[in-house]
Protein backbone atom coordinates (compact mmCIF):
# COMPACT_ATOMS: atom_id res chain seq x y z
CA UNK A 1 0.00 0.00 0.00
CA UNK A 2 1.30 3.04 -0.53
CA UNK A 3 0.84 6.54 1.44
CA UNK A 4 -0.18 9.29 -0.17
CA UNK A 5 -0.01 12.65 1.02
CA UNK A 6 -2.59 15.14 0.42
CA UNK A 7 -2.07 18.83 1.80
CA UNK A 8 -5.19 20.94 3.13
CA UNK A 9 -6.63 23.04 0.67
CA UNK A 10 -4.80 26.40 0.96
CA UNK A 11 -7.08 28.94 2.16
CA UNK A 12 -6.38 32.90 2.25
CA UNK A 13 -7.49 34.78 5.49
CA UNK A 14 -9.49 37.74 4.62
CA UNK A 15 -10.26 40.93 6.07
CA UNK A 16 -11.66 44.18 4.90
CA UNK A 17 -9.93 47.51 5.50
CA UNK A 18 -11.40 50.29 4.39
CA UNK A 19 -12.62 49.46 0.63
CA UNK A 20 -9.97 46.76 0.04
CA UNK A 21 -10.44 43.25 0.74
CA UNK A 22 -7.22 41.96 2.09
CA UNK A 23 -6.42 38.11 1.73
CA UNK A 24 -2.87 36.95 3.08
CA UNK A 25 -1.91 33.57 0.80
CA UNK A 26 0.40 31.36 2.98
CA UNK A 27 2.33 28.14 1.66
CA UNK A 28 3.42 26.90 -1.56
CA UNK A 29 1.50 28.53 -4.72
CA UNK A 30 1.79 25.88 -7.16
CA UNK A 31 0.46 23.97 -9.45
CA UNK A 32 -1.86 22.34 -6.74
CA UNK A 33 -2.35 25.43 -4.83
CA UNK A 34 -3.36 27.47 -7.72
CA UNK A 35 -5.72 24.92 -8.62
CA UNK A 36 -7.49 25.29 -5.10
CA UNK A 37 -7.53 28.89 -4.83
CA UNK A 38 -8.37 30.02 -8.36
CA UNK A 39 -12.08 29.91 -7.31
CA UNK A 40 -11.74 31.85 -4.22
CA UNK A 41 -9.74 34.26 -6.04
CA UNK A 42 -12.20 34.46 -8.75
CA UNK A 43 -15.07 35.48 -5.99
CA UNK A 44 -13.35 37.97 -4.55
CA UNK A 45 -12.67 39.93 -7.89
CA UNK A 46 -16.06 39.02 -9.23
CA UNK A 47 -17.94 42.77 -8.10
CA UNK A 48 -17.47 46.10 -9.82
CA UNK A 49 -14.36 48.11 -9.39
CA UNK A 50 -12.93 45.14 -6.93
CA UNK A 51 -10.10 46.44 -4.41
CA UNK A 52 -7.79 43.45 -3.56
CA UNK A 53 -4.64 43.02 -1.40
CA UNK A 54 -2.78 39.73 -1.80
CA UNK A 55 -0.71 39.27 1.35
CA UNK A 56 1.97 37.05 0.02
CA UNK A 57 4.29 37.51 3.16
CA UNK A 58 3.73 33.93 4.04
CA UNK A 59 4.16 31.73 0.83
CA UNK A 60 7.16 29.91 0.76
CA UNK A 61 7.44 29.27 -2.77
CA UNK A 62 5.65 30.45 -6.35
CA UNK A 63 6.24 28.19 -9.45
CA UNK A 64 4.58 29.10 -12.83
CA UNK A 65 1.10 28.03 -11.97
CA UNK A 66 1.23 30.46 -8.97
CA UNK A 67 2.36 33.65 -11.19
CA UNK A 68 -0.67 32.58 -13.19
CA UNK A 69 -3.33 32.55 -11.00
CA UNK A 70 -1.78 36.44 -9.88
CA UNK A 71 -2.30 37.39 -13.71
CA UNK A 72 -5.51 35.61 -13.63
CA UNK A 73 -6.70 37.88 -10.72
CA UNK A 74 -4.69 41.26 -11.73
CA UNK A 75 -6.72 40.42 -15.69
CA UNK A 76 -10.06 40.04 -13.64
CA UNK A 77 -9.59 42.96 -11.82
CA UNK A 78 -9.15 45.70 -14.27
CA UNK A 79 -11.44 44.07 -16.43
CA UNK A 80 -14.10 45.32 -13.57
CA UNK A 81 -12.24 48.66 -13.50
CA UNK A 82 -10.94 47.77 -9.78
CA UNK A 83 -7.04 47.50 -8.30
CA UNK A 84 -5.15 44.75 -7.28
CA UNK A 85 -1.59 45.34 -4.76
CA UNK A 86 0.63 42.56 -4.06
CA UNK A 87 2.55 42.86 -0.36
CA UNK A 88 5.79 40.89 -0.17
CA UNK A 89 9.39 42.19 1.26
CA UNK A 90 11.15 38.94 -0.72
CA UNK A 91 13.73 40.25 -3.28
CA UNK A 92 13.46 36.71 -4.63
CA UNK A 93 10.00 36.83 -5.54
CA UNK A 94 10.72 40.50 -6.83
CA UNK A 95 13.69 38.57 -9.02
CA UNK A 96 11.17 36.02 -9.82
CA UNK A 97 8.84 38.95 -11.13
CA UNK A 98 11.79 40.41 -13.04
CA UNK A 99 12.65 37.18 -14.36
CA UNK A 100 9.11 36.66 -15.85
CA UNK A 101 9.06 40.04 -17.27
CA UNK A 102 6.33 40.80 -14.72
CA UNK A 103 8.10 43.32 -12.79
CA UNK A 104 6.34 46.42 -14.16
CA UNK A 105 2.75 44.57 -14.36
CA UNK A 106 1.77 44.71 -10.52
CA UNK A 107 1.89 47.04 -7.81
CA UNK A 108 4.26 45.62 -5.34
CA UNK A 109 4.93 47.08 -1.59
CA UNK A 110 7.01 45.85 0.79
CA UNK A 111 4.57 45.62 3.89
CA UNK A 112 0.74 45.96 4.47
CA UNK A 113 0.62 49.37 5.98
CA UNK A 114 2.32 51.27 2.82
CA UNK A 115 0.06 48.74 0.50
CA UNK A 116 -2.86 50.19 1.87
CA UNK A 117 -2.14 53.53 2.50
CA UNK A 118 -1.57 53.51 -1.43
CA UNK A 119 -4.90 53.37 -1.84
CA UNK A 120 -6.73 54.69 1.36
CA UNK A 121 -10.02 55.89 1.48
CA UNK A 122 -9.33 57.17 5.10
CA UNK A 123 -11.49 54.50 7.02
CA UNK A 124 -8.91 52.36 8.92
CA UNK A 125 -11.88 50.18 10.08
CA UNK A 126 -10.74 46.59 9.84
CA UNK A 127 -13.66 43.95 9.32
CA UNK A 128 -13.63 40.18 8.86
CA UNK A 129 -15.06 38.82 5.61
CA UNK A 130 -17.48 35.86 5.60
Amino acid sequence: MSTHRTRPAPCPTEVVVGSATVAELRGELDVVAALRLSARLDALTAGPSPDLVLDLRGVSFIDCSGLGLLCRARNRVLARRGRLRLVSDSAAFRRILRYALLSGVFEVHPDLPAALSAGSDGDPAVTAVA
